[in-house]
């Protein structure tokens, strides 16, 4: 049973997903100049029946996502059939606004642009880390850690630095459950090892990823919306090294001193995995580099390095005398993380036509007028444990709040590292709570969540005093 207050908690941060650019038009006619972004609020369209039934609807797609564990239904279905469902309301109750069905089709359009980049850019970085997980690049690394016969405290401080490291390139999932099956394979007889150290694996993947563009899909949509520079991220990095650091000294004395067993696995590298690293980098510089010094989007760069990954793909199948006929380049895009990117569609365009009724707009005025955006900033990281950060994120970037730079890092920072207060915060901890199922657990991460907590206001504090 859930609760009222926890649904009224999950109401307002569903509104805010839709609710903001139109303080900016309070009170105009909508037009095709602004119909991205057309006043409803101004208009009054937010206190229709309907508009209340949209938010109904956004409100009960967001609750069967966060029962995806129970039901087994993918998070994706929920909120895109909410998506179609709220615009075809609109388009029933916005003309009698005077608002044309123009108008409507050109706000859709203007969250296709918003989607399709986003889009591109994780279809090219979801390919390269499944070319390499192919390659044996992972299950190498794995072996190499589990061969290495380290005490449980060593190996937890192994993996924590490695999932920090790893997630800013990679993203925080896969680093997530690249350790996460290293330390199930190492604490298989030590289930309180397995539990311990999953917790401080995902908080290290989530504080790795909150400095970098590419750890998260949070700062992605920071990066490409020009809130915050590629290289301006990187003054987060001693923030976040605090948030992983704070929380994994007080824990490490629940880890055992004993010495791990060593596990040999007899993995190697396939033709051109190598390569294949070096070629990721390089797509990530392609990707700085449009944006930086061209103008470009980076999504242009990221498939730009794409294609060249599919013509080395044709080499090893066809090319050489090792060739390998099983290397196909497709199937790895065919195997990207589907569910994701359709969750994905759904947030935007539920969000989008939320924003369209005007609720973004009151929920701007209401938290970062009213209220201030450092106390906003800070509790929107907070509900970021309950609610994915993914619409969270998207619906500040959909307010367009007039705040500072120091601000947009601080929302990129607590919305990065917010969820790891709670196993289901992230995905990289609903991630390991299925690979580690029984062992690491809700219960056994809540029980840790003061000392995340504590991590948590350290990194906030130390924003404050290097960056504020």
């Amino acid at each position: 049973m859930i609760s009222t207050p926890f649904l009224c908690l999950i109401t307002s941060l569903c509104l805010l997903p839709g609710f903001a650019q139109a303080a900016q038009h309070q009170g105009q006619e909508p037009d095709l100049g602004a119909a991205a972004h057309p006043s409803g609020a101004g208009l009054g369209m937010y206190l229709h029946p309907g508009a209340l039934f949209c938010v109904a609807v956004f409100v009960f797609s967001y609750l069967l996502v966060l029962t995806e564990e129970q039901t087994h239904l993918r998070k994706s279905k929920p909120v895109m059939l909410g998506a179609g469902i709220i615009w075809a309301v609109i388009a029933m109750i916005a003309p009698s606004y005077g608002v044309s069905h123009e108008v409507i089709r050109a706000a859709i359009y203007h969250g296709v642009d918003e989607y399709g980049s986003l889009f591109l850019f994780l279809l090219a970085a979801m390919t390269y880390i499944g070319a390499l997980e192919e390659r044996n690049v992972f299950a190498v690394l794995r072996a190499k850690m589990l061969a290495a016969r380290l005490s449980f405290r060593a190996m937890f401080w192994v993996t924590g630095v490695l999932a920090f490291c790893l997630s800013p390139i990679a993203d925080n999932l896969t680093t997530a459950l690249v350790l996460g099956t290293v330390t199930m394979a190492l604490g298989r007889d030590n289930p309180k090892f397995v539990a311990i150290s999953c917790i401080n694996i995902v908080n290290a993947a989530n504080a790795g990823g909150a400095f970098s563009p590419f750890g998260d899909i949070t700062t992605l949509m920071v990066w490409q919306s020009g809130q915050v520079e590629f290289f301006e991220f990187f003054s987060l990095f001693v923030p976040s090294v605090v948030c992983f650091i704070v929380p994994a000294l007080m824990m490490q004395f629940a880890v055992p001193k004993s010495r791990a067993p060593a596990i040999h696995e007899d993995v190697r590298l396939k033709r051109g995995a190598r390569v294949i690293i070096g070629l990721g980098l390089c797509t990530i510089a392609l990707a700085v580099s449009f944006e930086q010094f061209l103008g470009l989007p980076p999504f242009l760069g990221m498939v730009t390095g794409l294609s060249i990954l599919m013509f080395f793909a044709w080499y090893i199948r066809h090319i050489g005398n090792n060739r390998d006929k099983n290397f196909d380049i497709l199937e790895q895009v065919a195997g990207s993380e589907w569910d994701t990117m359709l969750f994905f569609f759904g947030v935007i365009f539920s969000v989008g036509g939320l924003s369209f009724l005007g609720y973004l707009e009151i929920m701007s005025m209401a938290m970062y007028q009213d209220i201030g955006p450092g106390f906003t900033n800070i509790a929107l990281g907070l509900i970021s444990a309950v609610v994915d950060n993914i619409p969270v994120m998207f619906a500040v970037l959909a307010m367009e709040p007039e705040m500072s730079h120091f601000q947009w890092l601080l929302i990129t920072l607590t919305c990065g590292v917010g969820g790891s207060l709670l196993s289901i915060g992230s995905a990289a901890g609903v991630a390991l709570m299925g690979v580690a199922r029984g062992r690491y657990t809700f219960s056994a991460h809540l029980r840790w969540a003061p000392a995340i907590a504590l991590g948590f206001a350290a990194s906030v504090a130390t924003h404050y005093l290097l960056n504020g």
